[in-house]
């Protein structure tokens, strides 16, 4: 009898899964899953740096104005007396600035009468005669109260200290800088921004809660903005 139990003890019956033995992944199948693993992985890390390149581009910062602090009496453009005057610095060929036209019109149907506006084109030295007429030029010059003026040899744009296309300065009817910066939210984006509101609430209010925004577009300058085909595309 006590045989029986010390046998039963020490020698019991091995148990289903220690019989059967554990299960064992074949070695190619291993490889295969880490391999799709790694490409999951691979594909994620490339979608987050291509994201962030794209919203690097759509939000980022164009080169703010150096605007004098009164109008430039050097400029050849005839600032309103009577109510403010608005000047808006475009290269031709951005396609960033069509969405700042397109918020100027907005800005000039909300502020009837109150603004007197330019949009000024650059015309660097050695380009053709045409070279400003695209059709951001004619969307401009459609806009009920704006005048479009081609700017030689880049005059004026320098002589207001603009460096990105799309940069608007707005100027009292004493000459005063009231407001300087951009229309647009980001790059080509239409939409309610902060530099719209802060125009309209100049010209009827005289006050605004901001007198400076952020501008979004291409550099005015650059040997290499001559050639339409060298201007890096806005987001649409």
């Amino acid at each position: 009898m006590y045989t029986r139990v010390i046998s039963y003890i020490t020698d019991p019956q091995p148990r289903k899964s220690e019989a059967a033995g554990s299960p064992k992944i074949p070695r190619k199948s291993a490889k295969a899953i880490a391999v799709a693993a790694f490409s999951v992985a691979a594909w994620l890390s490339l979608s987050a740096a291509g994201m962030r390149i794209v919203l690097e581009h759509e939000f980022g910062q164009g080169l703010r104005a150096s605007a004098p602090r009164s109008w430039p009496a050097e400029s050849a453009i005839e600032r309103a007396r009577d109510r403010a005057t608005l000047v808006m610095l475009a290269h031709p060929h951005c396609p960033c600035t069509r969405a700042s036209i397109g918020e100027l019109s907005a800005i000039m149907a909300r502020g009837q009468g109150l603004i007197a506006a330019y949009v000024l084109f650059i015309r660097p030295e050695g380009v053709p005669d045409d070279w400003t007429r695209t059709d951001t030029w004619r969307k401009a010059s459609s806009i009920p109260g704006v005048r479009v003026i081609a700017d030689d040899h880049d005059v004026e744009a320098r002589l207001f200290g603009a460096l990105t296309s799309g940069q608007v300065l707005l100027y009292d009817r004493d000459g005063l800088l009231a407001f300087s910066g951009g229309i647009t939210q980001s790059r080509a984006h239409y939409g309610d921004n902060e530099g719209v509101e802060a125009i309209l609430s100049i010209v009827t209010s005289g006050a605004a809660a901001r007198h400076e925004t952020a501008v979004f577009g291409c550099p005015l300058f650059g040997p290499r903005l001559a050639r339409v085909d060298r201007i890096e595309p806005c987001n649409k």
